[in-house]
């Protein structure tokens, strides 16, 4: 079943007339009406938009067949012709499918019709119709069959209703552009109601099922869609479906994997819709895969791996060597061209077909060219009527015969030097292999540029822009409508279904069963993170006398409220709880807030409830992301507001916390910016290959876009290769492997000649984890600057800090070790400062302080001090007196 076509009046002097260009597209069908004065502008129009979407085109008003031809060749899919000119177009088309029938004053019998498209494809066009019943009648005699398409215009604005009831009949409404409205003007047919017309839902909700694929055709997931949704998605160019549960879906609307909506159509009985659309960010599954039939394969697989090489190659990799060598890259596709060629038998010819797709998909991603525009290039040749003869360029037909004749062809340009050739790890096939070996890129500091090097230390970009334009109206939801916001986010973003936002002290024990096991763990973590943090008090105020008279003072205070973000959803972070809450209790916060995400049974992890509980936190909010970060920023009916927020979360909960500390109306302050997670160690000859590697993948099996560096002091190949090959054999053992070999996929091993270098090194970079597997590393330390927590020999894996030695492992990532420290006691307390004068005192300093008044033009501060001298003065002389 075919959605209406939408007819564009003059698009070409007046395009404010009709809907736009882009409208059209989403909804997959345009008539262009061509007389002989606009084919100019009709050939440019369906150049510019035939990729974008099915241009039909009514040509009875042309009497040249050159001019019908060469809108075949722009890229026209169907024309509408009259009967007069069926006979012409039929063996110039060669393909009737693409023809429509005018119906006329001449030719209207059925047995004419019958006659003129008798075992044929071709189409039937009743134009500008008057009479609705009688087309109606005919249609039904016509009957729903497999016959060829049925289209139907109207002589003056229809009713949806004669829409509706001319779709259902299997005919093809064709509706002028000019009674449509996006928007919804008044007398108008709403665009949206008229892409529903014909489609049928079988379901008691009335909702229907939506395939959504991408431009390509792979599907992405199945979703349901309204009225509501469909007005939505055409009015806003996106992806918006139906909920089931919780109303308008707005794809990517917290997640950052937003969909530009491409088209729509539905499928044969008009019972599925299909949503063509341009899928943003991780991808469209909600566990960060690409479809929710797993990742992409084959050449979707490798576009989305060029496009992310493009984004932020890593340093040193074979595909960054292509895109910033252009003459190399022409040479290894005429190089793969050649030898698929030569290539005999089905495994050499689908193996040299691989490379060569390879490199010719890399040329086109440098260009910003994806496979969707290839294949849409494709589909626009196909509907092409003129044809060259074909014969290969005379230098290319030369050296194919001297190929074939046993004889070396010339060169079209030289192989690359094999000085530079692609380790194993970089051949072009990696991008396919999921097999291929997980190995770090290895750069030699010594020889390497300060410039080069601070590109391969340099973080990803974060677009903070387009996750604030998300992050912003979920902050400001919540401050409007408080709880109610909450619950409806919560259902909306955790599937979890919530009476309440707030789960209360004192917490029921059934909510914090425990095995044994896991209770003695969470118990010496406490009591570990306890001693340390409390060991960080400053027991007596800072005193001291700056001058006769002049006694200053700093004392400590408590942050009174304090709101700890744990992140959760499908994991369980009892640890960040401990980090947060531990450090809160000891400084003597008097309200203690957690925030976590809900289970969809409503309930949070029983290791959270029982850390909530031993640190005295007076509530758990149930809520993630944003949400949490604006209830605990502003307060609702049920979240107490605080004046704190500290925890790590992904980019929306970073957003989020940056958000509410720059609003003056929220008085909130925060811990620190956030970003991936990070690991630097550093190894010599007498690191031990297994526990350096188990360092490295400990924190690249955080996420994709963890931060893995290793710095080699004096290691020849050897000494890599054996760290290289342990981290490949422990990798493949992990359950989150390909997490892994993400994270891996764009880390580096440095290698230095000396100690020293290695450490100014990692001054640079900053890390947040900083591992020292080296001889006499507790020396080492003394020259450690800049790092959020460091990790002293062999046995002090980083691991230890995350749980339980007592350290924190809340701790500043993307470089901020520069100039913040990790969380600590001094992060739950602020510093006071008090200064008590007595009148020598204030004699002591007073003149100084007018002078500096008076330079600053501050004559108020410098009366505050004159008047009580002058005071002072007067008491001595009337006691003397």
């Amino acid at each position: 079943m075919s959605l209406p076509l939408i007819a564009a009046i003059d698009p070409f002097t007046s395009p404010s007339s009709g809907l736009s260009p882009s409208t059209l597209s989403h909804i997959s069908q345009t008539l262009l009406t061509v007389t002989p004065d606009t084919l100019p502008q009709a050939l440019e129009y369906i150049s510019a938009h035939t990729t974008t979407q099915t241009i039909s085109v009514n040509v009875t008003s042309l009497l040249s067949t050159d001019a019908i031809h060469s809108l075949l060749d722009a890229g026209a899919t169907r024309l509408f012709a009259t009967y007069e000119q069926l006979s012409t177009l039929q063996p110039l088309i060669n393909d009737d499918s693409r023809l429509a029938l005018l119906l006329d004053t001449a030719h209207t019998s059925k047995d004419t019709i019958v006659s003129a498209i008798s075992d044929t494809s071709v189409g039937i066009y009743a134009h500008k119709v008057t009479d609705i019943d009688a087309v109606a009648a005919w249609l039904t005699e016509y009957g729903t069959g497999n016959h060829p398409p049925v289209y139907v215009s109207f002589a003056a604005q229809p009713a949806l209703a004669d829409v509706v009831r001319i779709a259902k009949l299997a005919a093809v409404p064709i509706l002028d552009s000019a009674w449509m409205t996006v928007d919804g003007g008044e007398g108008l047919l709403g665009v949206a109601e008229v892409v529903m017309a014909g489609v049928v839902s079988d379901r008691e909700d009335g909702l229907v099922t939506t395939l959504v694929v991408d431009e390509r055709g792979v599907a992405l997931g199945l979703v349901y869609s309204s009225l509501e949704s469909v007005r939505e998605s055409i009015r806003t160019g996106s992806g918006v479906y139906q909920s089931r549960k919780r109303g308008l879906w707005y794809k990517g609307a917290t997640s950052g994997a937003t969909q530009e909506l491409v088209r729509i159509d539905a499928d044969c009985d008009a019972d599925c819709l299909r949503f063509v659309v341009r899928q943003k960010g991780s991808g469209f599954c909600h566990l960060e895969t690409a479809t929710c039939f797993g990742a992409y394969t084959g050449l979707s697989h490798l576009q989305k791996t060029l496009q992310a090489r493009k984004e932020s190659a890593p340093a040193g990799s074979y595909t960054a060597r292509l895109f910033s060598d252009a003459q190399l890259l022409r040479a290894k596709i005429l190089e793969e061209a050649e030898e698929l060629c030569d290539a005999k038998t089905k495994d050499e010819i689908a193996f040299e077909a691989a490379d060569l797709f390879y490199f010719a998909l890399t040329r086109c991603v440098a260009a910003g060219v994806d496979l969707a525009d290839v294949e849409k290039n494709l589909d626009k040749k196909a509907l092409k009527v003129s044809r060259r003869k074909g014969d290969a360029k005379p230098k290319f037909l030369a050296a194919g015969e001297k190929a074939e004749n046993g004889k070396s062809a010339p060169a079209e340009a030289p192989k690359p030097a094999p000085a530079e050739a692609p380790k194993p790890a970089e051949t072009p096939a990696e991008p396919l292999d999921p097999n291929r070996p997980i190995k770090m890129k290895r750069i030699d500091a010594q020889s390497t540029t300060p410039e080069e090097l601070e590109t391969v230390l340099r973080r990803p970009a974060q677009k903070t822009n387009t996750i604030m334009s998300i992050v912003t109206p979920i902050i400001d939801s919540v401050r409007t409508n408080g709880d109610s916001a909450l619950i409806s986010l919560a259902q909306k973003f955790d599937r979890a279904t919530l009476t309440s936002p707030v789960l209360r002290a004192p917490f029921p024990d059934h909510l914090m069963a425990l095995s044994p096991e896991t209770k003695a763990a969470i118990d010496l973590s406490f009591a570990n993170i306890h001693t340390f943090h409390a060991a960080q008090a400053e027991s007596e105020p800072l005193t001291i006398s700056t001058m006769p008279g002049v006694r200053c003072s700093r004392f400590v205070r408590p942050i009174e409220r304090v709101g700890l973000y744990v992140p959760g959803g499908t994991a369980v972070l009892p640890s960040t709880a401990l980090m947060l809450g531990v450090p809160a209790m000891v400084a003597g916060c008097s309200r203690i807030v957690l925030a976590t995400p809900a289970r969809p049974d409503g309930t949070v992890t029983p290791e959270i409830v029982y850390v909530a509980h031993k640190v005295g936190a007076e509530c758990i909010v149930l809520a993630g992301g944003a949400q949490a970060v604006a209830a605990m920023a502003y307060g609702t009916e049920s979240v107490p507001k605080v004046d704190k927020i500290l925890g790590p979360g992904n980019q929306f909960v970073t957003a989020g916390k940056m958000y509410v500390s720059n609003d003056t109306s929220a008085g909130v302050s925060i811990d620190m910016p956030a970003g991936p997670s990070e690991v630097l160690v550093i190894a010599d000859r007498s690191a031990n290959p297994a526990f350096v590697a188990s360092d490295l993948l400990s924190q690249a099996e955080h996420g994709v876009d963890s931060q893995v560096v290793l710095i080699a002091v004096g290691l020849d190949d050897a000494g890599l290769e054996a760290i290289e090959e342990e981290v490949h054999k422990q990798a493949v053992a992990l359950p989150r492997v390909e997490i892994v070999r993400g994270a891996i996929e764009h880390s580096v091993t440095l290698r230095t000649a000396t100690i020293e270098e290695a450490v100014a090194l990692s001054n640079t970079y900053a890390p947040e984890h900083l591992i020292l597997q080296v001889e006499n590393a507790a020396k080492v330390v003394e020259g450690v600057v800049n790092a959020g927590s460091v990790f002293v020999g062999m046995w002090t894996p980083e691991s230890v800090g995350d749980y339980s030695a007592g350290v924190n492992h809340s701790l500043p990532t993307y470089g901020y070790a520069r100039q913040y420290s990790g969380v600590n006691l001094s992060t739950f307390v602020k510093h006071i400062t008090s200064s008590e004068l007595t009148e020598e005192g204030l004699r002591n300093v007073g003149g100084a302080v007018m002078q500096l008044a008076k330079v600053e033009e501050l004559e108020a501060h410098r009366r505050a001090v004159e008047i009580r001298l002058e005071w002072a003065d007067k008491q001595k002389e009337n006691a003397s007196s």
